[in-house]
Parts: C-alpha cells; sequence; structure tokens
C-alpha cells in the first residue's frame, strides 16, 4: 500500500464509526488518503475527526468552491475509490445515476477502481430492490466486498454488517496492489520447530513458534506463488487458504518431506528450528524417575539444508536461516558457503525484539555474492516482505 491513493467514501451509516479505523489502517500501511463524506454521514462521524486521521481535509459540500472544481480530478487522483460503508440509500442512487452530492459526482466522474463495503439492516440487504441495485453496481464494473453477518444497529443478529476494516484493507491488498512477479513459481517454506521424541510422553524440541515461517508463506502466496508449507508442531491457529500445508514432528519427517518437494521448488526457504540432534533410542513406554542420573544418547539429525544445496539446480533459490548468540556474522557467512545456499537470514538472540516467540524480528541477510541487506527490528508480516523483496531481486537478477 506504501504511496498508492485511496479515496474514500463516506455514507450515512452508523458503520461510518469504523471508516475512522480503516483511515488509520490505511494511513499506517504507507497509503494517501482522502476522504469525501456524504452530507447525512456528518450525523455519524465528525469530520475533524477524519481529517486529522487522514491528514488531509474532508471533502462534502458539492457546492464548495474548491470541492466543486475537484470533483472529476478526484477521480482521476485516485488508485481506487472506496465508498465504506454503503448506504441503501446511496446504493440506489449510484445504480441510477444520480447526481446530488458531491460523492456521487466524484463516482460517476472517477476513471479509477470503484469499491464499496455495503452496510444495512437484515430486511434492507435482502430486499429484492437492494438485490437488483447490487446486481447493476456489479454489472458496472464496480467491486463488491461482501457484508458479514452479526449483530446490527436495529438489535437483529444477521447479514448487513459492513466489512471489518482488516478484510477490507486484505481485499485492497489483494485486487489491486500485490505485485505477481512470483505468479506461478513453486515455493516451499519451513516452519516451526520439530520434536525428537525421548519416549511417548516426553521430547526434546525448542521454543519457535513458526510465526516468521508463516509470515514468510503468507507474503510469497500474495505475490502470486504456489507454496508448500512444511510446519513443525505449533500452536498457531492457520488456516491454509490456498496454501499447501504439510505437518511433520521430527526431524526426520521433514528430511524426507522437503526432499520429496525440492526438485520442482523454484524457492525454497528453510526457516524452521530443525533440531540438531535426537535420542538414538526413544523408549517405548514412558520412562520412569529413579534415583540417580539419567544418561540420554544422541545423535545427529540429517543435515536438511546441506542436502538441498547439494542437490540444487541452476535457476533454484535455497535460502537458509541462522540464529546465533556470538560471533553471528562469521557463522552466517559459513553457513552460506558450506550449505550451497544463495542468502542466510541471520537473527541474534542479542538483538532486542528478535528470536522465538516474538511478533518482531530483526534481520541481516547475507548474499553468496558478497552483499549485505541490514534491517532494522520490524514486525515478523513487515520482515516477510523485506525477505521475499530480497529473494524476487536475486531470482531476477
Amino acid at each position: 500500500m506504501q504511496g498508492k491513493k485511496i479515496l474514500l467514501g463516506i455514507t450515512g451509516s452508523i458503520a461510518a464509526y469504523k471508516s475512522a479505523y480503516l483511515i488509520r489502517m490505511l494511513v499506517k500501511a504507507g497509503a494517501e488518503v482522502k476522504v469525501i463524506m456524504t452530507p447525512s454521514a456528518k450525523d455519524f462521524v465528525s469530520p475533524l475527526t477524519l481529517s486529522t486521521l487522514s491528514r488531509n481535509p474532508v471533502l462534502i459540500d458539492l457546492f464548495d468552491e474548491q470541492s466543486w472544481a475537484n470533483h472529476v480530478m478526484l477521480g482521476r487522483w485516485a488508485d481506487v475509490m472506496l465508498i465504506a460503508p454503503l448506504s441503501c440509500n446511496t446504493l440506489a442512487k449510484m445504480a441510477n445515476g444520480q447526481c446530488d452530492n458531491l460523492l456521487l459526482a466524484v463516482y460517476l466522474s472517477a476513471t479509477c477502481p470503484v469499491v464499496v463495503a455495503p452496510a444495512m439492516d437484515e430486511d434492507m440487504w435482502h430486499h429484492p430492490a437492494t438485490k437488483i441495485n447490487i446486481d447493476i453496481l456489479a454489472s458496472f464494473g464496480n467491486h463488491i466486498i461482501p457484508v458479514e453477518k452479526g449483530d446490527l444497529a436495529s438489535g437483529l443478529h444477521g447479514d448487513g454488517r459492513m466489512a471489518e476494516p482488516e478484510t477490507i484493507l486484505k481485499y485492497l491488498e489483494a485486487n489491486f496492489f500485490l505485485t505477481s512477479k512470483l505468479k506461478g513459481k513453486k515455493a516451499i517454506v519451513t516452519a516451526g520447530p520439530t520434536y525428537e521424541p525421548l519416549d511417548p510422553v516426553r521430547f526434546i524440541g525448542n521454543h519457535s513458534s513458526g510465526k516468521m515461517g508463516l509470515a514468510i508463506a503468507k507474503e510469497l502466496y500474495s505475490r502470486g506463488a504456489d507454496v508448500t508449507l512444511i510446519m513443525g508442531p505449533t500452536q498457531l491457529a492457520f488456516s491454509a487458504n490456498g496454501i499447501n500445508l504439510v505437518n511433520v514432528t521430527t526431524a526426520d519427517e521433514m528430511y524426507s518431506a522437503c526432499i520429496d518437494k525440492f526438485k520442482e521448488a523454484d524457492i525454497t526457504i528453510m526457516s524452521a528450528a530443525v533440531a540438531d540432534y535426537t535420542p538414538i533410542n526413544k523408549a517405548d513406554e514412558k520412562i520412569k524417575k529413579k534415583e540417580g542420573s539419567l544418561n540420554v544418547e544422541l545423535t545427529k539429525t540429517k543435515d536438511i539444508l546441506k542436502a538441498l544445496g547439494e542437490k540444487k539446480k541452476k535457476g533454484q533459490i535455497l535460502v537458509g536461516f541462522a540464529l546465533e548468540t556470538n560471533n553471528e556474522e562469521a557463522y552466517a557467512n559459513q553457513k552460506l558457503k558450506e550449505k550451497n545456499a544463495d542468502l542466510i537470514v541471520l537473527n541474534s538472540l542479542n538483538d532486542t525484539g528478535a528470536g522465538f516467540g516474538y511478533d518482531t524480528n530483526k534481520i541481516t541477510i547475507f548474499e553468496k555474492g558478497g552483499k549485505v541487506y541490514k534491517f532494522e527490528t520490524k514486525s515478523k508480516s513487515e520482515v516477510a516482505k523485506d525477505i521475499i523483496d530480497t529473494i524476487t531481486q536475486l531470482y531476477y537478477a
């Protein structure tokens, strides 16, 4: 959304209060937002609030000298015109080409895509006239964000709620602002920990949450890639939504899944925290506590990144992760060479807000050609964008 121009129209609906949250989210995402209100919308939300959040004057009156001069240009300025909430009254006017306020004048002049998020009571939403008007609007090429089911201002529970601001933002990103450079490319992402069983109850594991790998998988998918996410055991609630999810538990299972998928992959990102060692003997029954110490003999697990590096063909991109506590850069560069990787993403546990369990991360990316990319602490979704940007740049170099 960085630098995108969004023209937000707000109509007379109780759902107009959500527009304040929507503006804040759009601005935070980097968009430039201008707001047009219908006169009745002022009864539900303050123009001062919206102008403060959008950092632009709010336009309302059709015959205001400045507004009238700009009504054609506004529809040409915007990358997208979004009307949220769209009331039943404004819906009917738009469907029939009426032009009795500034919002409608801009809509009829707009050369950019128009997206609407209706909001009304359930009976109004299901009325035959509303259905006809929605169909007419769609036939004009406008984009309709479906209403949601929930508690309504009337006290009823049903269809008619305006989509939540988060849903609207995702709709805009998915339909208008995502790049498609990776469209059709096959990608593998590993995420989470592995658990190496000692007995049917206990295991050797680590604190990886899987959040970073999941964010990377979602970012790849949003850019058009065909994504397989090989996920170790985590507590994350995750709906695949188009991502091919392969659940594994042990390092050996993750190794097998990666080897199986790697041949067809264009991009492989190994962000999972795979156990380096696994018990040689796994007890069939729960180990009972006894006097004295318990000695557990461990053996090395298979080095998945190295195995994939040995199989890597020309045109394949292989990315590894390194989580270090000391001599970070030296270890990252060593790993880059020894594993035949194209990139190593370094995390340091010495950095605040980085490492397992956090919603943020701080990374440095080492490229096999010698380039180093340093990034500040960001949310993991933003870190994922930085990683995929770097990979895309390398892939098309």
